[in-house]
């Protein structure tokens, strides 16, 4: 087999993970680097190796290089485009999440894609692990009984550096288009999709309801504290609180509670803790599927691809149902402050209230929150395209 020719939009910021990963598929044979499309051309160190062709014309850049795959790592409001350019030449694509700013261009990007007949994977890497098809198995065979419900929880740190990365960054909209660049649709959106995936809830008509509290204690647009519940076709909630103002950074993780048990997956560690009566606490620990090899063998040996974008709508969603939101309340300055030396803001007693939320299901205004924002409802028609 021939290595297959990539060509990679987007090379800095988390671009730079991409390049060193298409350089690791590339010293396994199973990938080219045969191009890097960039505002500003790459060094030779930036691109780990020899420099491929590069350009700014991402489509000239496609024909240019014969290339048979991309992945499309720039920011939010520019993915259904360049998405649509990579599928109309026939080249497959490996699309980062969230996969577009609305589910407007959610539906023109992945039904454009479908119409041409090439195979689109979008990058929640979570989905990649095997946790989570042990996951499936041990829930349908009634390790923990029936699923009531699945919560999820991340608490991150993030610098006021951080909402200054990008023009993009910590913004709702960017001269005129939607960005959508919050806590759950961004840095946590993976314990967004993975609750969904864990629960059974993946396509946009298994969603029925989604409840948004929305709020922000830095200087931005967007969310970096807030919590979503999602009621689903089959009957549970999932709810999934987040914040980039934890007092410390910890792993986040995924929370399914069962009639008889429940279990914990942390899932950038593929880690999970089985909890169930007459049984000691087990943990496993497993592998993962790398999203863009799982590309590549789909292209050449006809494996499933593991994160299509149908599989991705109940995520849309919810980015759906926060963009329409009203837009997110700034905090009253008592309820956060600064860390001396570290150019961060911290939200007291929040990093319980993420634990909290997944534990129980709630949202930050039930578990007392003094500057929880109201709640916004947004009901969904189940099948809405």
């Amino acid at each position: 087999m021939s290595a297959l020719p990539v060509v990679l939009a987007g090379a800095r910021g988390h671009g730079r993970w991409h390049v060193a990963n298409i350089r690791r598929l590339e010293r396994a044979g199973l990938v080219r680097l045969a191009g890097i499309c960039e505002l500003t051309p790459l060094t030779e160190q930036e691109a780990d190796g020899e420099l491929p062709e590069q350009s700014a014309d991402f489509g000239a850049l496609l024909d240019s290089t014969g290339a048979r795959a991309a992945v499309v790592c720039t920011p939010i409001p520019t993915h259904t485009d360049l998405a649509l350019t990579a599928a109309r030449r026939g080249v497959h694509l490996l699309l980062e999440k969230p996969p577009a700013p609305s589910y407007a261009e959610f539906r023109r990007m992945a039904d454009g894609v479908a119409a041409t007949g090439v195979a689109c994977q979008v990058g929640f890497q979570s989905l990649g692990s095997h946790a989570v098809p042990a996951i499936r198995e041990l829930v349908a065979e009634g390790a923990i009984g029936e699923i009531a419900g699945v919560g999820g929880a991340g608490a991150w740190v993030r610098d006021e550096a951080y909402f200054r990365r990008a023009p993009w960054a910590g913004r709702r909209r960017l001269d005129g288009a939607d960005v959508v660049d919050g806590a759950l649709t961004n840095p946590l959106a993976h314990a967004v999709a993975t609750a969904l995936a864990l629960g059974g809830t993946t396509r946009a008509e298994d969603v029925t309801g989604i409840e948004t509290e929305l709020s922000h204690a830095n200087d931005i647009e967007a969310d970096d504290t807030s919590c979503v519940r999602i009621a689903t076709a089959r009957g549970h909630r999932v709810t999934v609180a987040a914040t980039l103002c934890a007092q410390r950074a910890a792993e986040p993780y995924v929370l399914l509670h069962g009639g008889r048990g429940r279990i914990t997956f942390w899932y950038k560690q593929d880690r999970i803790l089985l909890q169930r009566g007459g049984h000691g606490p087990e943990e496993y620990q497993y592998g993962r599927t790398d999203l863009l090899e799982n590309l590549v063998d789909h292209l050449t040996t006809g494996a499933a691809l593991l994160v299509p974008p149908e599989e991705t709508g109940a995520f849309m969603r919810v980015v759906e149902a926060i963009r329409t939101a009203p837009d997110p309340d700034p905090l009253p300055a008592a309820a956060w402050h600064r860390v001396p030396g570290e150019s961060r803001r911290v939200v007291p007693g929040v990093d319980g209230l993420v634990a909290a939320a997944a534990d129980t299901l709630s949202l930050y205004s039930e578990l007392g929150a003094p500057w929880a924002p109201r709640t916004e409802h947004a009901l969904n028609e189940v099948g809405a395209r």
